[in-house]
This record gives structure tokens, C-alpha cells and sequence, in this order.
């Protein structure tokens, strides 16, 4: 097959070689943007991760794909409807990093609940070998809430109950079962918001979850509560959890994902642009509001990435092209 691979780290084309032997593979180092004049009239699979953006227009360049391998569990960069009316299978990595970026959720929480990281920065930039004013809360008898209960959330939840913590969910998807083995019960939204201590995301990104956190309920957000999002900057509206922030709903904030953090990533592009995006450019402005809050704790979309999670995505994904070209579909979402 005739597969393009965009976003690779160096390493990757050997292992990817390796197990795609006789592949006629292109590896390109940046993401499908980065190559605006590719084109391809035999490409038959594109493989790609998040930062790629796939519609009508990109599907036109390669005119023979009939598969695209998306890196990711999330395939909102991928527009379906562009795929399926061409008659494009797109595959996922649809669990890759459960207990991976549960570790990392905790790993934020922590962070918030005992000052890890001022505390690191006043020893670091000043020397100043004192804990005054970095004292934290106890995690054990806080009510977390977890908000999407799958893979991910279950491992969130397995953690809080060994750090003695009371759990309540929210999923679209009930399942009994598993709130008997996990110890913890459902609730609505606004009961999930109004009883947790600490509030943690992980849900997809789609039309449904799309501001899932607004100026409209952040409101009802227990007073003093946190907020740690490791799933899609725009499952928390921006300007609802900078007015959370400053009016002391929210005590403080660890986002692992930022809204519209592809544009905060190449600011210059509002400047560039014929038309800038207006509403893009406030965005951007309000996350640099939030990188520079001393109670909000802000990581460059690292919750998926170790050793062990970026291989079992290339694993998966090799499954995906392998069992394509076999005939056979796994993993598909369109």
C-alpha cells in the first residue's frame, strides 16, 4: 500500500518499517497543514495524529485513499461526513492510554493539592527552604467528580478509592455494574458540579460536549471546587472558567488541554491571515490569561505521553492499516 505518514518523531519510521515490511511508506515530520502543495494520486492510506485537519479540500489531494489511520482516540480532526460520501474508512486508537492518563490526572491533582509545583519554583528561583504559604488539602474524604465513567474515568476512579476519596460519576451511559464494583454512585450534571470537591473530564470532543462547562452552569460549581481537564480544551468554555477563577467559584485549575490550543500553539497566524479570526484571537488571549494564573496549572497535552501509551498507539494503529489491507476493518469509526 501507498501510505503517507504525517506528525512522526524521528524514531517512529524504523519501528513503523519494521512492522509494515514491503509498505510503500512516505514519512513526513510535520502534520498535513505543513505540506499545503501534497498531493498524491496513488496514496491509498493517510495516517495521521490530531493536529491534522482532514476535509473535502485535504481529501481532494489524495483523490485513491480509502483509508485514514488516525494516532488518536479522538477523530473530531477528521471530517466524517468529507470521508464516508468518498467512500474512506477512518480507523482509531480507541484505548491506548486508560491507566496512563489517570496516573497523569492524579499526577495534576496532587500538583494542585499540595502546591508541588510552587513549591518546586520558590526552592528552585529563590532558595528559599520554607514551606509558609504553601499549605494543601488532604485528598482522603473529598468528593471527586468524575465526568465521562469509560475506560479512562474507571482507572480515575479505581485511584480515588485507594486514596480514600468518595466518588460520584457522570456518564450518558450508566453502568450499574460498574459503580457496584467501583464504589461510587451516578448523578446528574448539575448534582455532579454542585457536591464535588474536585471535578475532572473525560469525555470525548463533539457536539454534545462542546462547552459542557459554560457561563451558564460553571455558577453551580461547588465554592472553592477545582477543575482538571485532560480530554478537550473545548469541553470547558474559556471565558467561563476565567470568571470562575476570579470570582472564587473555582479555587484553581490543571488543564492538560486548552481551548482552540492548536491557534495558541502559532499565535502568529492571526496576524498573517486575510481575515483573522476574531473570536479565535480572544481565545488565545483568555489561555495566555489562564498560562499566567498562579492557581492554574497549565501542561502542553502530555496526559497520553509515555513510552509505553505512544507505542501501544502505533501498535494499534499498524493493526488498523494491516487488517485494511487484509480485507478485513478494525477499529472504525466511519
Amino acid at each position: 500500500m501507498n501510505i503517507h505518514y504525517f506528525s512522526g518523531e524521528a524514531w517512529e519510521e524504523a519501528y513503523v518499517r519494521a512492522k509494515l515490511p514491503g509498505e510503500d511508506i512516505a514519512f513526513h515530520t510535520g502534520s498535513l497543514a505543513a505540506f499545503p502543495d501534497l498531493a498524491d494520486t496513488e496514496a491509498e492510506v493517510l495516517c495521521t495524529f490530531i493536529e491534522s485537519k482532514i476535509g473535502e479540500e485535504e481529501l481532494k489531494r489524495f483523490p485513491k485513499v480509502k483509508l485514514i489511520a488516525t494516532r488518536s482516540t479522538g477523530f473530531d480532526h477528521i471530517n466524517l461526513a468529507a470521508a464516508t460520501a468518498r467512500g474512506v474508512t477512518v480507523a482509531n486508537v480507541p484505548s491506548y492510554g486508560e491507566h496512563t492518563v489517570a496516573e497523569f490526572t492524579f499526577g495534576l491533582l496532587l500538583a494542585l493539592s499540595r502546591h508541588i509545583i510552587d513549591a518546586d519554583e520558590r526552592v528552585r528561583e529563590t532558595g528559599t527552604f520554607s514551606p509558609r504559604g504553601l499549605r494543601g488539602f488532604d485528598l482522603a474524604g473529598k468528593t471527586l467528580g468524575v465526568i465521562g465513567c469509560g475506560h479512562i474515568g474507571a482507572h480515575v476512579i479505581r485511584m480515588a478509592n485507594g486514596f480514600g476519596m468518595n466518588v460520584i460519576g457522570f456518564d450518558v451511559s450508566r453502568g450499574d455494574e460498574l459503580a457496584r464494583t467501583l464504589h461510587f454512585t451516578y448523578a446528574t450534571l448539575p448534582g455532579l458540579f454542585a457536591a464535588s470537591d474536585i471535578v475532572t473530564f473525560h469525555v470525548p470532543y463533539n457536539a454534545h460536549t462542546h462547552h459542557l462547562v459554560n457561563r451558564e452552569n460553571i455558577g453551580t460549581f461547588k465554592k472553592g471546587s477545582y477543575l482538571i481537564n485532560t480530554s478537550r480544551g473545548a469541553v470547558v468554555e474559556t471565558q467561563a472558567l476565567i470568571d470562575a477563577l476570579q470570582n472564587g467559584t473555582l479555587a484553581g485549575a490543571a488543564l492538560d488541554v486548552l481551548e482552540e490550543e492548536g491557534e495558541l500553539a502559532d499565535e502568529t497566524a492571526f496576524l498573517t491571515a486575510p481575515h483573522p479570526n476574531e473570536e479565535g484571537l480572544k481565545i488565545a488571549l483568555e489561555n495566555h490569561y489562564l498560562i499566567q494564573h498562579p492557581r492554574v496549572i497549565v501542561t502542553p497535552h502530555l496526559a497520553f505521553n509515555t513510552t509505553e501509551a505512544v507505542e501501544r498507539i502505533l501498535d494499534t494503529t499498524i493493526e488498523n492499516i494491516k487488517s485494511f489491507g487484509a480485507g478485513t476493518l478494525s477499529h472504525t469509526v466511519a
